[in-house]
């Protein structure tokens, strides 16, 4: 699936039929069903979580330190062959 700038990992993810993303909120960063994990190769890549993000991460059962939320990560081409799990 080709995605377009500013598309989040999570509107990808929906598009895509991605088991286990449902991102009910529709990227209002109000349920954590968007949270994936990022690998360390990735990591350095993207902003570190903050504020209503960290939040809702940390209340997940499945939070871990390469833990974010797909409707926070918006593509930009330097992001193109990110790899993110879903936990679980």
């Amino acid at each position: 699936m080709d995605a377009r700038e500013g598309e989040s990992l999570m509107q990808l993810a929906v598009q895509a039929g991605v088991p286990g993303i449902e991102g009910e909120c529709g990227g209002e960063m109000s349920c954590a069903t968007c949270h994936v994990w990022i690998g360390d190769d990735w990591a350095g890549e993207l902003r570190q979580p903050v504020g209503d993000e960290t939040d809702l991460l940390e209340a997940d059962d499945h939070f871990t330190e390469a833990s974010r939320l797909g409707c926070q990560i918006k593509f930009k081409d330097k992001l193109d062959g990110l790899v993110a799990r879903i936990p679980g």
